[in-house]
């Protein structure tokens, strides 16, 4: 296992040093200090429908404490397989809308992991933090494992909150965060992907249901701007949690070199994508290093193995890649959506 961690994340009362059994299945911390995820193992050999009631329990009861479970030696060996095991969690499984990365649809709702090449890194973040509406659960199923590398780390979003300093806090609170997007060109996914249409119709009906400001450019392009929320509060366990992806859109996220060449062929306006304050107002780069490094100083990671389930409480734990080597294919599923200012 390669593990990175701060002292105090996940180290919450009920969670150090846990080691129970139910159902045909174990669950204890997958590190000695008890940091997430908490990892789930059969004790004895049953079906994938026989071990469902006892995973069921341990995300109902540990899920809002640690904020994610590793399911990990059950018979799951197919894409039907994790469908079947999440739909044993959850009957309101989401398509993704208004994404924000290249995907492909595998099987109804279940999707590919980001479509980056392999390189390339992907910072830790909440699935949907730049909306107002987000999944509150997500699954990563490994169906092979990487040669080299391919980690998804994971954070404690309550931590990382815990972390940034007050001033920062606060500010990105009074003012939140607006996303700017320009969709399309060859430099980021077409809106008629990220709407799942054709229609621009469709498209303007959307972005007036969900307070996202649209605007058709003068080559038939898409231009949006939304304000979302910088800091939320978890409706179930009632805890404060950074949640945002200011650090992740904004222009500064790019390699120098990367930016360069960007900011040579397009104007800051028409950046595929970037983030300012909710005001209009630039974000200060050197804040959002702070934030990074908060990110870094609390992240998590374990090595996959074929068959591995993650889930995840969208709103406590944050999630992201590090580049690899070969083949690796992670898919994933998300459910119950959330709205901004709405009860979950």
């Amino acid at each position: 296992m390669n593990h990175e961690s701060g002292s105090s994340c996940g180290t919450r009362p009920g969670v150090n040093g846990i080691v129970t059994r139910n159902g045909g299945l174990m669950i204890e911390p997958l590190s000695s200090d008890g940091s997430l995820p908490l990892v789930v193992t059969p004790v004895e050999g049953r079906t994938l429908d026989g071990y469902l009631a006892a995973a069921r329990h341990y995300a109902e009861a540990f899920l809002p404490v640690s904020g994610g479970l590793l399911f990990r030696g059950l018979p799951i060996g197919s894409v039907a397989d994790f469908e079947s095991f999440v739909g044993g969690f959850t009957s309101s499984l989401v398509s993704y809308e208004f994404g924000s990365t290249p995907r492909s649809r595998v099987q109804r709702q279940v999707y590919t992991s980001t479509e980056y090449p392999p390189h390339q890194h992907i910072p830790l973040h909440n699935e949907q933090a730049y909306t107002r509406e987000w999944p509150m659960k997500i699954w990563f199923y490994c169906g092979q494992a990487p040669e080299e590398g391919g980690y998804t780390p994971i954070a404690d979003s309550r931590e990382v909150y815990r972390r940034i300093p007050a001033c920062i806090r606060e500010h990105f609170n009074r003012k939140q965060v607006m996303y700017m997007r320009n969709y399309g060109n060859g430099l980021d996914v077409p809106w008629q992907k990220v709407f799942n249409t054709e229609d621009p119709a469709v498209v303007e009906a959307f972005c007036r249901t969900n307070g996202i400001l649209y605007e058709w450019k003068a080559d038939g392009e898409l231009r949006t701007r939304q304000v979302a929320q910088a800091i939320a509060v978890h409706p179930l366990t009632g805890e404060t949690v950074w949640f945002n992806q200011a650090h992740l859109f904004h222009v500064s996220n790019l390699e120098p070199a990367v930016r360069e060449d960007l900011l040579a062929v397009v104007a800051e306006e028409d950046l595929p994508r970037n983030a300012c304050y909710g005001d209009g107002s630039p974000i200060e780069s050197d804040l959002l290093d702070e934030i990074r490094d908060v990110y870094r100083s609390v992240a998590v990671q374990f090595s996959w193995q074929e068959g591995d389930v993650m889930m995840l409480d969208n709103m406590l734990a944050a999630h992201g890649r590090t580049p690899f080597k070969g083949r690796r294919q992670i898919l994933v599923a998300m459910a119950e959506p959330c709205r901004a200012g709405h009860p979950c």
